[in-house]
């Protein structure tokens, strides 16, 4: 398999944003993203041996298309609204590709909570669905309780440390093969269904 990075032009993505942990922590952080970091195509370097990293290390849950033998991972923060629309665009592609998404925490106080308990439920596609909802209203995402289990919070603290060593700073943060080619392909931020699908070689 030929092991590249591909990039996606500028004319094919039409939301290119992230959040950075400066983002997510400070007061001057919205729901519309405009204290959000600029993101795009993510060229990682050794994007093979990172790509089996996140499969073999990251903690999440499994939607989508459960038998492909190509899993994307996203890497994502609660709070993050980017990722957000990430998932809102995803949606129309669970019946073809498998995604795991992957909850880091840029802020424990709200982040971690909410992390540990979409990865604890029993829906995750509803749960996720109605709280991304929630958080790009402006509402803030799910309740969740702050006793967080101490495995769930190391779960989502090992995620975090996972991104830092991918040498990436901002989320979302996608991880996947191209569907024709097999290529590892990367990008840093959100985009809209067709670019997504585009980058994964989902026709």
């Amino acid at each position: 398999m030929n092991i590249t990075t591909l990039t996606l032009t500028a004319a094919l993505v039409l939301t290119v944003a992230g959040c950075s942990k400066t983002d997510t922590t400070s007061p001057g952080a919205t729901p519309d993203g405009s204290a959000a970091a600029t993101a795009s195509a993510a060229p990682v370097a050794n994007a093979g041996s990172s790509y089996d990293l996140v499969a073999t290390k990251g903690k999440g849950f499994t939607v989508g298309a459960l038998m492909s033998a190509q899993p994307v991972y996203v890497l994502f923060d609660p709070q993050c609204p980017h990722c957000g629309r990430l998932w809102q665009a995803s949606l129309p592609l669970l019946s073809k590709v498998k995604f795991v998404w992957i909850p880091i925490s840029f802020n424990p106080a709200k982040s971690l909570p909410q992390g540990a308990a979409l990865l604890g439920a029993v829906n995750p596609v509803e749960t996720m669905t109605a709280h991304e909802q929630s958080l790009l209203a402006g509402t803030g995402g799910m309740a969740a309780s702050a006793d967080v289990p101490e495995e769930l919070k190391q779960a989502i603290n090992s995620n975090t440390q996972l991104l830092n060593q991918l040498g990436v700073d901002s989320v979302p943060f996608l991880l996947g093969k191209h569907r024709k080619t097999g290529d590892i392909v990367s990008f840093n931020g959100a985009m809209e269904t067709t670019a997504l699908a585009n980058l994964l070689g989902v026709e």
